[in-house]
Order: C-alpha cells, then sequence, then structure tokens
C-alpha cells in the first residue's frame, strides 16, 4: 500500500499553502500521474510503478516527510507536463532539505551539527544556526510549522543543539520568503518535522562511548553537587529557599542566621578530578501503525540520555586602551558536564488524503560548570616573584527545559480545497541556582591568597529562574482555482502569544558592618570561608546587589496577529509565479523592576513577497525572488538585566531602547538536474537592513570586565552568492562483488558573503543606556562604516565525500568545514577619550571530520555500527582583538579530537 505521507507531503504543499502544478496536464494530453503510482524521480521519465519493488524502493528515497504551515494537499506535483518530486526543484521557493538519510550521512547526533553541512549555514556558539552570516535573531525555527520558545535567554530560537536527530524525520531549511511563513524571516525559517506515523513496527536500541584528546582522563575542576547531576537533574541541595525569592523581591539583604539555610560545601567546594570520564550516550524508540477501517492510525516513541564532558584552558584577556596595552590577563579551565534527556511521543492517523498529528516533545539540557580562574589586572600586575594575584572559582548550574505539543490536521476537503489547521503550546524554563565565585587575592606578607570578604577580595552567590509559555495557532485554507493552467489561491491567519518572567537575585557577602573578616578566615579555602561557624562568629551577612546590576527581575510579552493571502499560478509554459502578502501586527512589551526603563513596542507591517520560477528547459530553471521582512528584538536583547552565558563565558545586559529591524529581500538563482538526485544551483542574494541589531562589547564604570549589549546599527546591507554540486558516481564498472552496489557520493557547497554597516552621525540609543530616557550617541561612535554585520563569515566551505551501498547500509565518509573570521562583537569604546576600539573577531577554521556506519543482520536482527572521528585538525577555538603591533585574545583554547564508537538494533 502506497504511504499517505509520501514524496514530501508533496513539495511544495510544505512549502507554500497552494499547490498550483497539482493538476497540471503532462505532455501527450495525459492528466496527472497515472493511479497507484509513485512519482517519476527524473524530469521527463514516466512515472514509476509502484508494482514494480525495486522501482517502488528506489522512489521511496525521495519521500520526505515534512510538516509546515499551508500544507495540507499531499496530489502529486507536475510541472510543464513532467513529474518532478525533488523537493528543492518542485517547490517554488529556495530551499534545502536533510532527509532522514542525509542527516544519518553527516554521523551528527544532533540537528544543529547535521544542518552545518548544509549552504549558506553556520553554527555559532551552543547549537545557534546562522544563515548566509546572519545571526539568530534573522531566522526562525519551527517544529512541525509551529513556533517554538528559547529557553535560552539570550535567543530569540531554541539552540538546535538540543534536538537528537533520533526524533526528526526531516529538517528544512527555506532561505526565500513566502507570506505563509511567519514575518521575522532574514535569513531563513528552520522547520524541523518530527517522525510521526511509522511505515511498518520497530523497536530499535543504541548507545555510543567517546573520547576527547583534550578532556577525556585529563585535569578537570568539578564539584559535587547532588547524586543525581548525572542526570542533568537536581537532587534537592539546589532547591532555593523561600527567603531568597523574598528578599530579591524586596530588595533587602540577609542576616547571618538565614545565610545558614542555604547549602553550602556541595554547591561550593571546587575539586581537581584528574581523569575526567569518558562521553557516554543511549537511546531507545519504537513505533507501530495498524489500519482500523480506511484509517491508519499509529504511534512512535522516542528517547534519549547523553553525558558529556568538555575542558576548555582558555586564555582571557581585554583592553580599554588604544594601544593595546591589557588591562585584565586571566587564564582560566572551564569543566562542563553536560547532560541531556529527550523523549517524544506521537500519535497519528490517517483517512484518505486526510492526516491527523498529536507530538508532544520533551527536552532537559543542563550544564554543570566548574571555573578556575588565575591571572591579575592592570592595577595589580604580576608580583616580582612571578605569582599571579588573583585566583577566582566559580561554580554554576545552568538547567533548560522545554515541552511542546501540538495537535495538527491536513485535510482534504474537495478536489479544489485543502485545509490545515494546528495549535501548539509550549514552556520552557531555565534554571541557575547557586551560581557562586570567590575571588582570593595573593598577600605576599603571608605567602598565601586570602579572600576577606572585601574590596576586590570578594564572595558573590546569584539565583536566576525564567519562565516562559507560548500558545500559538494558525490556520490555512487552499482552493485550487479550476482554471485551464494551474493556479492556486491561499489565504491564512496565525496567532501567537508569548508571555516570559524572569528573575536574577544576587548577593555579596561581607563581614561585620560591611568590612572586611579579619583574623584566619580569610585564609579558609571557600566551603570553610561560608561555613556555619564562620558566618556565624564573624557575623557575615550577605548584601542584596540585584538592583545594582540591572533590573532584579522582569516580565515580558510577544503578542503577534498576521494574516496573508497568496496566489501561485502558471502563468504560460514553463513559467510560474508566487505572489503574496501578510499582514502582521505586534505588542512587544519587557516590564523591568525597579523603576528601570522598559520596552513597549507597537507596530504593523504590510510584507510582500514574489518568486517567478522559469523552465527553460527539460532539466533546468531560473528563479527571481523579492520579499520584504522583519526582525524584532529579542527579550533578552531588550531587559535590563544581566546574564551570564556559560558557552562564551560573558555577561550580557540588554537595551531597553531598541526598535524592529526590516529587511528588503533579493535573490537569483538558476539550477540546474542533471541526473537523478543530482545538481547544480548558482545563486546571488543582497539584502538592505534597516536598523539592524548588533552586539557591543562595553566596560561598565570602574570595571575591566568586558560585557555584551546591543544597539541599532543605522543600516547594513548584505549580497553575495552562493554554488552547490551534488554528484553521485556508480562504482559498478570496477566489477562485481564490493564494488557492485556501491556508488560515490560527492556534495560540495561554497558561500560568500560581505556585508557592511552605514554608520554617520546619525544619533542611536547606546547600550549603556539604563535610565529611563536613552544616552544618544552619533552612531559612527558606536559602528566603524563599512564594518561587517556581527556574526557574519565572508566564506563558507562544505564538502562531503563518501562511498556508500545502495542495496545495504554501509557508508563511510569525509566532511570539510570551513568559515572565515566573522565579528562577534562590535569594538568596546576605550578609557581616555572616548576612542572606539577593534571588534572582537572570532576565528572557526577548518574541521576535518570521519564518519563510517555499517549495517550488520545478525538472526533476523538489523544492527549498526557507527565509528566517528572529529575535528581531526585539532582546530582550537579564537575570539580576539587586533591592535597595531598587538593582539588580545579575548577567548583561546583548545579543542579536542573526538573519537566515537557506537552501536544499534533493530527489530
Amino acid at each position: 500500500m502506497k504511504h499517505p505521507i509520501h514524496a514530501f507531503l508533496l513539495a511544495t504543499t510544505m512549502l507554500a499553502p497552494a499547490t498550483a502544478f497539482a493538476q497540471a496536464a503532462p505532455a501527450g494530453g495525459q492528466a496527472g500521474a497515472p493511479a497507484g503510482s509513485v512519482v517519476s524521480p527524473q524530469a521527463g521519465q514516466p512515472a514509476i510503478d509502484a508494482a514494480d519493488p525495486a522501482a517502488a524502493a528506489e522512489a521511496q528515497q525521495d519521500q520526505v516527510e515534512v510538516s509546515t504551515p499551508g500544507g495540507a494537499n499531499t496530489d502529486d506535483i507536475v510541472v510543464v507536463g513532467r513529474n518532478i518530486p525533488n523537493a528543492v526543484r518542485a517547490t517554488p521557493e529556495v530551499i534545502n532539505v536533510l532527509s532522514t538519510a542525509d542527516i544519518a550521512r553527516t554521523g551528527e547526533g544532533d540537528i544543529a551539527g547535521a544542518l552545518s553541512r548544509v549552504t549558506g549555514l553556520s553554527v555559532v556558539g551552543n547549537g545557534f544556526v546562522y544563515v548566509r552570516g546572519l545571526g539568530d535573531r534573522y531566522s526562525s525555527s519551527l517544529l512541525n510549522g509551529s513556533p517554538l520558545p528559547s529557553p535560552e535567554p539570550l535567543r530569540r530560537v531554541v539552540p538546535l543543539d538540543i534536538f537528537p536527530t533520533n526524533v526528526i524525520a526531516s529538517a528544512l531549511v527555506q532561505k526565500s520568503y513566502s507570506v505563509n511563513y511567519p514575518a521575522e524571516f532574514g535569513g531563513g525559517v528552520i522547520n524541523l518535522t518530527t517522525k510521526a506515523v511509522p511505515d511498518e513496527t520497530f523497536f530499535q536500541m543504541g548507545g555510543s562511548v567517546g573520547a576527547d584528546t583534550v578532556t577525556t582522563s585529563e585535569l578537570g575542576y568539578v564539584y559535587d553537587g547532588g547524586s543525581r547531576d548525572w542526570t542533568g537533574y537536581d537532587s534537592g541541595v539546589r532547591k532555593t529557599p523561600g527567603f531568597i525569592d523574598q528578599a530579591g523581591q524586596n530588595g533587602t539583604s540577609l542576616t547571618s542566621s538565614q545565610i545558614i539555610g542555604l547549602n553550602n560545601a556541595q554547591t561550593t567546594l571546587l575539586q581537581r578530578n584528574n581523569q575526567l570520564p569518558a562521553n557516554l550516550s543511549g537511546e531507545l524508540s519504537l513505533g507501530s501503525s495498524i489500519d482500523i477501517g480506511t484509517v491508519r492510525v499509529g504511534a512512535i516513541a522516542a528517547a534519549g540520555i547523553s553525558n558529556t564532558w568538555r575542558t576548555r584552558d582558555n586564555t582571557q584577556q581585554s583592553t580599554d586602551d588604544p594601544t593595546g596595552i591589557l588591562t585584565r590577563d586571566f587564564r582560566t579551565v572551564l569543566t562542563d558536564n553536560r547532560a541531556v534527556v529527550n523523549g517524544l511521543l506521537g500519535f497519528g492517523a490517517e483517512f484518505g488524503e486526510n492526516k491527523i498529528r498529536w507530538t508532544n516533545l520533551y527536552l532537559h539540557d543542563t550544564v554543570k560548570q566548574g571555573r578556575l580562574s588565575r591571572g591579575s589586572t592592570a592595577n595589580i600586575g604580576v608580583g616580582a616573584d612571578g605569582i599571579q594575584p588573583f585566583l577566582v572559582q566559580n561554580t554554576s548550574w545552568f538547567e533548560r527545559e522545554l515541552f511542546d505539543t501540538q495537535l495538527v490536521g491536513e485535510f482534504k476537503l474537495s478536489d479544489q480545497f485543502s485545509l490545515d489547521a494546528r495549535g501548539a503550546y509550549a514552556k520552557t524554563s531555565r534554571n541557575s541556582p547557586y551560581e557562586r565565585s570567590f575571588t582570593y587575592q595573593y598577600n605576599p606578607a603571608i605567602g598565601d591568597y586570602q579572600n576577606n570578604l572585601s574590596g576586590l577580595q570578594a564572595a558573590s552567590i546569584a539565583f536566576s529562574e525564567l519562565d516562559e509559555t507560548q500558545y500559538s495557532g494558525q490556520a490555512n485554507l487552499t482552493w485550487n482555482v479550476p482554471f485551464d493552467r494551474p493556479f492556486a489561491f491561499s489565504v491564512g491567519y496565525a496567532y501567537t502569544d508569548t508571555q516570559r518572567d524572569s528573575s536574577r537575585y544576587t548577593f555579596q557577602y561581607s563581614g561585620p558592618n560591611n568590612g572586611p573578616v579579619l583574623g584566619a578566615a580569610p585564609q579558609l579555602r571557600p566551603d570553610y570561608l561560608l561555613s556555619d561557624y564562620v558566618i556565624q562568629a564573624y557575623g557575615i551577612n550577605l548584601r542584596n546587589t540585584s538592583t545594582g546590576q540591572g533590573a532584579a527581575a522582569y516580565d515580558a510579552l510577544l503578542r503577534v496577529h498576521g494574516a496573508y493571502a497568496q496566489v501561485e499560478g502558471e502563468i504560460t509554459d514553463g513559467l510560474r509565479a508566487t505572489t503574496g502578502v501578510r499582514y502582521e501586527k505586534a505588542t512587544e512589551r519587557v516590564t523591568p523592576s525597579g523603576g528601570a526603563a522598559g520596552t513597549s513596542l507597537k507596530n504593523d507591517y504590510w510584507l510582500p513577497a514574489v518568486t517567478v520560477t522559469w523552465n527553460f528547459a527539460e532539466d533546468m530553471q531560473l528563479r527571481a525572488h523579492l520579499s520584504k521582512t522583519l526582525a524584532r528584538p529579542q527579550f533578552r536583547e531588550l531587559a535590563p538585566q544581566l546574564y551570564q552565558d556559560f558557552e562564551s563565558d560573558r555577561l550580557f545586559f540588554g537595551n531597553a531602547f531598541l526598535k524592529d529591524s526590516q529587511l528588503y529581500n533579493a535573490e537569483l538563482r538558476g539550477e540546474w538536474y542533471f541526473a537523478r538526485d543530482q545538481r547544480f544551483s548558482l545563486a546571488g542574494f543582497y539584502k538592505r537592513i534597516d536598523d539592524p541589531i548588533e552586539a557591543v562589547a562595553f566596560f561598565p564604570a570602574g570595571s575591566d570586565t568586558l560585557q555584551t549589549g546591543f544597539a541599532n546599527a543605522p543600516r547594513a546591507k548584505l549580497y553575495g552568492g552562493e554554488v552547490e554540486v551534488q554528484k553521485y558516481v556508480p562504482l559498478d564498472s570496477l566489477g562485481d562483488g564490493f564494488f557492485a552496489t556501491r556508488r560515490l557520493v560527492a556534495i560540495v557547497n561554497y558561500t560568500y558573503t560581505k556585508s557592511s554597516i552605514d554608520a554617520g552621525d546619525q544619533l542611536i540609543a547606546s547600550p549603556l543606556s539604563v535610565g529611563t530616557s536613552p544616552i544618544l550617541r552619533p552612531a559612527n561612535i558606536l559602528f566603524q562604516d563599512g564594518a561587517a554585520l556581527v556574526g557574519q563569515s565572508d566564506h563558507l566551505v562544505n564538502l562531503q565525500l563518501g562511498i556508500e551501498d545502495k542495496a545495504s547500509l554501509s557508508q563511510f565518509t569525509v566532511l570539510f568545514n570551513y568559515a572565515s573570521n566573522r565579528v562577534t562583537n562590535r569594538g568596546p569604546i576605550g578609557g581616555g577619550g572616548g576612542t572606539r576600539l577593534p571588534d572582537l573577531i572570532e576565528k572557526p577554521g577548518i574541521r576535518l571530520d570521519l564518519v563510517a556506519r555499517q549495517g550488520i543482520k545478525v538472526l533476523g536482527s538489523q544492527f549498526e555500527i557507527k565509528a566517528e572521528a572529529r575535528n581531526l585538525t585539532g582546530t582550537g577555538y579564537r575570539e580576539f582583538q587586533a591592535f597595531d603591533g598587538a593582539t588580545v585574545d579575548i577567548n583561546r583554547y583548545k579543542l579536542g579530537r573526538t573519537f566515537t564508537l557506537g552501536a544499534s538494533v533493530q527489530f
């Protein structure tokens, strides 16, 4: 039986509300594809008879499951008299698609890693995907066509490295805007589709073990925590006492009797571990389906857990001097123990050409971090004996959680009308209790480090909590108009309501009457220094410093109403167009506590989009695209609250006076499909961005610690081109046996992008605007005219070269990736005259990976063995500033070569 979820649902039905070409007459006067057939895999070839098992199996490889707005119609697509199942070709927009097979070939364990192999995409930081060098604020992430809130306060979208590949059926990247998608679309939209109704009953389980040459069996710094920390769930040792919330909300300090109610040693004592463990992971999935009359129902479930380690021996420097003389020079060793738990439970029903799916997704991602630093500052340098004057210890726990439930219905109401509707509820949270920091200073008189809880010798604790809920719903109706030529009209409405509550309460330990602690106590290690005995004996108190670091709490709201209309039709033979307009009205509000400046943005936009495709030859086509889109500020970019990012190891602070960015997009692309699944494409693109939001580094008053804020640049432009080739070479000409069913796979893509900021003397709100009114500064003080946008690499190269067996599971793939230097932050304003310092630059460099997969049948069960070797070039991480004759390493550390061996079995 032909599976109803077939041939990409099919292609255009996934990406635009209309499937205008479902009824086009093929050459020779026959209408549509023959009944009971699968769509032909190559233009100009006849349809494949499903009764032919070999042909049907080959055609099945083209089928990719995608759920997206406007995807209700599942008719076969016929363009200029030809069946074209290739989604990349058949859709009216510019897309890239990773099927289950594509994802498996990369060998990546998460979707962020797999997407880094797509043309024009790069992964920055902790799983955030940049499209053509534009930051994640210019892209959107969808799950089965519905939006997701992010558990990461600094971002608008979900970090994609928390999505394991075993629960994802496909990953679609659309780079040209169509109005059925939300308007926040600058670089593109990434739509993940979870697996739904399985073709047959299955049960699969597997696991892996991995080693990192920099981390595994090497030195790291850890702390005890709780007995369940290895799972990523706290056992109760970090439970926040009620008096912390009361003190935080009221702005009051804590007494000695309250302080002893805090957990101490388990969250404080940092210890050496000379042999850090290996990386471990395990997963299982199962599913089944049955036919009940004419209805096919099914269920699928998946779960996984992983525990990984990473140590970074990091050089961290900064300067506010225009000549590059260091004002801060530290060596920091950070050890992250990351535990990820995921689960998926889905139910589906298919009857005729109608589908209903209910998907429930759960993700829990925790990083337990120990951090030890030693270094000097400009005011207190290295002593004559060579001993660094400061020793800083941090212990942290960053726990993120996401739960999402969504119901999707895709209905074929008649031969002419189709409807899809979806509703979703999602809740994310980020909990970071007991963020502890201790600064010890070397005292030559006693020959030891000490901490007297005064001045530069400090101890602090912070409690952060964030909760966000999102309700969303949308409906799309498509009318395939019965004209002589294919023509479809679509309308839709979407609603999203996102609400966030966030708090960060910080406290500083101090001695009696806010003075130093004297006697022998300052020489005690951190857990003894803050023991119950010392706290009571010396009268130590805990001062509330929350308001000194911005707002202690804020709540935020983003409510969006969107409606669109779109027409898709064939103008003449070989020429088709998709034209539409979207109207969006949004209210975005951030309300901080303590009288800090808040934000209230109320805007509405008309956003047109048009794409024209010309099939000027049997296997070639040309696309042209124009559109207007926008990018709203993220909550965290607006909130005047300090935030610690564990990945960049940097503090961030919002700017309440940001405004929306508007983008004007153009693209021209040529495509040549010279054989089955093989193509060549060449594209050029251009974007103009009004009021782009940029990350700007700065030094807070009285501090030599670099922080990051945000500001709107007046305008920027971005242009470039990309080329992609996908080629398969059969090896059967080399003889029978090993080469009979094998082929070479070569996939290479290159993207060139150039961007520049236009900055004159226009007045803009400085990232240092912390009061109720903005601090206005000329744009060319914060931005260098002509500088590249933050996050944009001029060159991106991806290469996949491998050999695979078409008849069985056997693959060996070499993966090469290169990204050129990119800006992470605009340069800070230096001291002594307000000189703008050089931008902060990241050097991603090159990576070389090897992935091998081999299937083995044992006693009727399918086993898979997978071996991976990552970062064989040993490329490290470097973020720096370049001065004349000097280089300042903001973050610089080695990245290990990783080796992983895994196995799974399917029954």
